[in-house]
């Protein structure tokens, strides 16, 4: 996929797996909300997770988005990444309001919202990833090149 094709699938989905290297080397799999800043994806957990212990020893994660039902329908991007680990709770904070806005979709609730996030900022840790390098499918293009 071109790069606009990867941008606009990532913007449209909704959950990305972060793999990322358990202790005892085996992956650790598990969906993440995220945001993309600046063409980045930006995700927030608890400090307290395994993701978090894995990324403070190898600071490295897979990423997938996929969409599809059917093999003709299948596209989706992986992602190498560099993780940097963000810990002020002002930055924290921030993301998760910028996530929070885009998973609850409740204008009504915005003042809710942002206390919630605010309780939260502080059990939380912002997670940047840095891309090294990507591979992408769209299985909707085979139809096309037969």
């Amino acid at each position: 996929m071109s790069d606009a094709e990867v941008l606009e699938l990532l913007e449209f989905e909704r959950t990305v797996i972060c793999a990322t290297i358990g202790r005892d080397g085996w992956p650790h799999l598990m969906p993440l909300w995220y945001v993309l800043r600046d063409g980045e994806l930006w995700a927030w957990t608890y400090v307290a997770s395994q993701k978090v212990r894995n990324l403070e020893r190898d600071a490295r994660a897979t990423l997938q988005v996929e969409t599809g039902t059917t093999y003709e329908q299948l596209r989706g991007v992986m992602i190498k990444a560099d993780v940097q680990l963000h810990r002020d709770t002002e930055i924290v904070a921030e993301l998760g309001l910028q996530i929070m806005t885009r998973y609850q979709q409740e204008p009504d609730r915005a003042g809710e919202i942002a206390a919630t996030v605010a309780k939260q900022a502080p059990k939380r840790v912002a997670l940047r990833f840095v891309e090294r390098s990507r591979a992408s499918w769209d299985h909707r293009k085979l139809a096309t090149a037969q």
